[in-house]
């Protein structure tokens, strides 16, 4: 049997991945925002969270390109400076003081994120290359520190300079938190250790949601009212890190 807490996690992971995986992300924020309610060691919640986002991020990709929604020739620079970035992000251990401080804002950042709907309507512009590779670079470095795969961040990014369109920013942001959640999990490798015993539990509940929500996210899904519910539970939970 499992204990009130544990079905709570997972039921949490499940609609964490509906949500994020309908706008192509891994939900790592959301995995991560959960765990802080619940008081978990941040040892086990930067690990786990990459895990998730590697399974959710994947089916997300894959049902993202297959409807035809992404664009290499965007991804690939902003991958290449990312992933190396995500490994050294990866093998830092803050404080756990700092640590929580650090998380706290980015999951109040991603709330804002999943807050407001962004779209892109008029006709994109590839981005210059070396705006890609510092972009990348910070995004992929606060990754692997973090325990995200940057796509929270990314997606506004392109959409805010109109670098691609709407459904293709989510196919793109898919693939780069696959391959900075991978890059920071070697970086961080050690820790990889530390995942709760009922950790395959919980990727199981991921593996479905983020079947559904990216399912209906790359064809027809509008799902902003309840990631407005989502991200108000992430600014809780982002206060209570800072704050507590």
């Amino acid at each position: 049997m499992f204990e009130s807490s544990e079905v709570a996690i997972i039921i949490a992971v499940f609609v964490v991945a509906v949500l994020y995986s309908s706008v192509g992300h891994g939900g790592a924020s959301g995995y991560l925002g959960v765990m802080a309610f619940l008081a978990v060691s941040p040892n086990v919640t930067r690990p786990t969270a990459l895990v998730l986002n590697l399974f959710v991020a994947s089916i997300a990709f894959i049902q993202f390109y297959r409807a035809k929604h992404f664009d290499w020739r965007v991804f690939t620079p902003f991958a290449a400076a990312s992933i190396p970035l995500a490994f050294i992000g990866g093998m830092i251990q803050l404080p756990t003081t700092i640590y929580k401080i650090i998380l706290g804002t980015v999951l109040i950042l991603a709330a804002i994120r999943l807050a407001i709907n962004l779209k892109s309507e008029s006709e994109p512009r590839a981005p210059k290359i070396w705006i890609c590779l510092i972009i990348g670079a910070i995004l992929g470095f606060v990754s692997g520190l973090v325990g995200v795969g940057g796509g929270i961040f990314l997606t506004p990014l392109l959409l805010l300079f109109n670098w691609t369109e709407t459904k293709k920013a989510a196919g793109i942001s898919a693939l780069f938190i696959l391959v900075n959640s991978v890059s920071g999990l070697l970086g961080n490798y050690a820790q990889v250790l530390l995942l709760p015993p009922n950790v395959w539990i919980w990727i199981a509940a991921a593996i479905v949601g983020g079947i559904i929500g990216s399912t209906l996210g790359s064809f027809r899904f509008n799902s902003l009212t309840l990631r407005r519910v989502l991200a108000f539970g992430l600014i809780i939970a982002g206060a209570k890190l800072i704050f507590t």
